[in-house]
């Protein structure tokens, strides 16, 4: 636990506070924590020494506290007093399992992971250093019930699957905002680059009570990176695509400066990458596509008063990818071209209040993005194939908070928030007579009430959806359920009502190219409302034995859905290959996770999981007339599963071994390349990487890091791609990317 190791005081004309903090088992000084008064906004960094200094305090008593990556959250009760200066010292433990790791998704307002109502996973940035990931998608299968997965040769579209359910069922959110539209979905998991990102936090199970539609199979929630002290890197990475002339160049830059008073910070990111397209089985066409983009952005804050806060944040991406044959050529020239060109700026605004007493907290909140496309999806040098595509989606709100010191029979937060949420879309493919016109606008309201103390929580809430698209206001109601038996066991049991509305998703905008032709997904008329219910328990166990840390996590999830959205393909209108999205009398869902994790200081960490589930259809469902009826759900594995471990044998060396298990899955495959249609039994794939990475100290705090590895060791690609421009673009499985060396330089400060 951590202690509080010493204070004095002495005059000062004002409140003042200063301190250093020190490792407990190693005795040495903790450099770049953060120190805070709790429930003000006054706070600052220990520094590159491990010194703290806070002045200009307001007088009363507060909880002093420090926390950061990596170790255990002290604190301790000071009183302050005009012409005092308190010296405030502390001893800080290790925390290698994230014991005390803040999460917001649980709840909507920040909670420490062992406190949260409902289990939420959080995937750190030393993750995604230890992987060597440099977009959100390579980092996210890192978590257990997650898979990430490419459905396209041309385009590497990817999508996010948890526990078992594709993509649309979950709701990906940019620091709690559902920003994170239908058109940014179809790209935007490989998009938006790692070193924007603070966390990522996972929450498995339905979330539509707290974040409204397609929050059924989870809840993913990106963090942004704010800023907390001055400080700079600039780091590349060149990859060698399965040893061939193929490259991937990825160039990221960060800095964060925060004035010397604290009160305001400004983080910038830039990414820069450029890949080369790639031909696995030498037919002359892509199974990765060529890709360049760059990305610039900014996270600020303005802290207004001791009790308010200004945050904004704003990005810019633009990409452009193309994948098929003859890349050099126009994509109207060539047998099979997919390409893409994007603009996207992301924006956002916060203010945040809170009472001196922390019984109030109120936040009014507005974000925006703008996505503009242009692109070719064709076949057979078809000069009709393009299109242009806008998106405009936007949020506004406001929460508040009111703590209860006592309601009913134990203290309570009660939340209660107003939201506006509108999506306009539109898909202009002029070639294929296709247009889609989309306004989806949707007023919600949500209600829940928190009973909890260090032993027990209970939560009930629900939310009122009214989705312009949808006949009637949706009630999503939720319950969660907390027991904490001893201070290091935390159980767990909830429910939650899901649903997602008859509009298109992310997969509808993409085209596929399918035997030589183009395919399209379209909604038919009579299509329904899509529900959930999802219930859920779990045992979340801690322990320490001296210097080793673990945790185990043992989880059991049940979701029902009726009136299903499932895929079929109806058959060839005008040389387009149709696929329509229809209701489907029900399914269910239902498994385990399993995740454990084991410490040995900060020298040796390994984390694991693994899933094992099954996905169904009540009645059996044929995706095409020719093809065999199953109740499986398609590119379900009933069992997948990752390991992370890392090694740091010296404080400068880092040694980290990974690796994804993907087990045996139904997918479909469409005639072209073959003669007809066909359900797929897939091979399971083992994919491990493996880096190293050293610290050279430069001067004072300016370090410079090389690194190396080899990801996807054992070369575990896919063997059986169609060949040709009559292939089905669609028929690929499997890790996302063949063997690939890679080299890598950073510069810190």
């Amino acid at each position: 636990m951590p202690l509080f190791c010493g204070a004095s005081e002495r005059r000062h004309p004002e409140a003042s506070v200063h301190g250093h903090v020190i490792d407990r088992n190693t005795g040495e000084h903790v450099p770049f924590l953060v120190v805070s008064l709790k429930g003000t906004t006054v706070g600052t960094s220990t520094g590159d020494t491990g010194h703290y200094f806070l002045e200009h305090l307001p007088q009363g008593t507060f909880i002093l506290q420090v926390s950061g990556v990596g170790y255990k959250t002290a604190s301790q009760e000071i009183t302050l007093k005009d012409g005092v200066a308190l010296e405030v010292n502390f001893l800080v433990e290790e925390d290698n399992v994230m014991l005390d790791g803040v999460v917001v998704s649980a709840n909507r307002s920040e909670t420490t992971r062992m406190m949260a109502p409902t289990l939420v996973n959080v995937v750190e940035m030393a993750t995604y250093d230890k992987v060597n990931a440099t977009s959100l998608s390579q980092g996210l299968v890192f978590q257990p019930g997650v898979r990430v997965e490419n459905n396209c040769q041309n385009c590497s579209y990817q999508q996010v699957r948890i526990n078992g359910l594709d993509g649309p069922y979950t709701q990906i959110l940019i620091d709690s905002r559902p920003i994170f539209s239908a058109l940014a979905g179809v790209y935007g998991i490989e998009q938006l680059p790692a070193n924007m990102v603070d966390r990522v936090e996972v929450m498995r199970g339905g979330g539509s009570a707290l974040f409204g539609s397609s929050a059924i199979a989870g809840t993913i929630n990106i963090i942004t990176k704010e800023p907390v002290r001055n400080s700079a890197s600039i780091s590349h990475t060149t990859s060698s695509i399965n040893g061939t002339s193929a490259f991937d160049h990825n160039t990221s830059l960060n800095a964060s400066i925060v004035t010397e008073d604290n009160k305001m910070g400004l983080a910038v990111f830039g990414q820069n990458r450029q890949k080369d397209g790639y031909d696995h089985d030498g037919d002359g066409f892509t199974e990765l596509t060529e890709m360049s983009g760059q990305t610039l952005g900014m996270r600020g804050y303005v802290k207004t008063g001791l009790y308010s806060k200004l945050t904004a944040e704003y990005h810019h991406l633009q990409e452009y990818r193309r994948g098929g044959d003859n890349l050099h050529l126009p994509p109207h020239e060539v047998m099979i071209a997919e390409q893409v060109r994007h603009s996207i700026n992301t924006g956002s605004l916060k203010y945040d209040w809170f009472s001196p007493d922390e019984r109030h907290r109120f936040n009014v909140f507005a974000s925006l993005q703008h996505i503009n496309r242009e692109s070719y999806y064709g076949a057979g040098m078809d000069p009709n194939a393009y299109g242009e595509t806008m998106d405009l989606t936007w949020v506004a709100g406001g929460q508040y908070v009111y703590k209860f010191e006592n309601c009913l029979f134990m203290p309570a937060d009660l939340t209660a928030g107003l939201e506006y949420n509108q999506d306009h879309l539109q898909d202009n493919m002029w070639g294929y007579d296709r247009l889609t016109d989309q306004v989806v606008r949707i007023g919600s309201a949500y209600l829940q009430n928190e009973w909890k103390n260090t032993r027990w929580s209970f939560l009930l809430g629900g939310r009122l959806d009214k989705h312009n698209l949808i006949d009637g206001v949706i009630f999503s109601p939720r319950a969660n359920l907390r027991f904490n038996p001893t201070e290091k066991i935390n159980l767990r049991a909830s429910y939650s009502y899901g649903f997602r509305a008859p509009q298109a998703f992310d997969e509808d905008l993409h085209i596929d190219n399918v035997g030589g032709i183009v395919s399209m997904i379209r909604l038919a008329d009579d299509l329904k409302v899509e529900k959930s219910q999802s219930v859920s328990v779990s045992a979340d166990m801690y322990a320490q034995w001296g210097d080793w840390q673990g945790n185990l996590l043992v989880e059991g999830f049940y979701t029902d859905l009726s009136d299903v959205f499932a895929l079929t393909e109806i058959g060839v209108e005008d040389g387009v290959l149709i696929k329509e999205r229809r209701n489907e009398s029900g399914a269910r869902v239902f498994g385990g996770n399993l995740e454990g994790k084991l410490a040995y200081k900060s020298i040796w960490q390994i984390q694991a999981g693994m899933t094992l589930q099954k996905s169904d259809y009540k009645e059996a469902h044929a995706w095409a007339e020719d093809v065999e009826a199953v109740t499986t759900m398609f590119r379900t594995p009933n069992l997948y599963g990752y390991f992370v471990t890392s090694y740091n044998p010296l404080k400068q060396l880092m040694l980290s071994l990974s690796g994804t298990y993907t087990g045996r899955m139904l997918v479909e495959h469409h005639a072209g390349w073959i003669d007809a249609n066909r359900t797929e039994r897939t091979p399971d794939f083992f994919d491990m990487n493996f880096k190293a990475a050293y610290d050279f100290r430069l001067h004072g705090n300016i370090k410079l890091q090389l690194n190396a590895g080899v990801q996807n060791i054992f070369n575990a690609f896919q063997g059986d791609f169609d060949q040709g421009p009559d292939r089905d673009s669609g028929y690929i499985y499997g890790p996302s990317a063949p063997r690939c060396l890679y080299l890598g330089v950073k510069l810190s400060y």
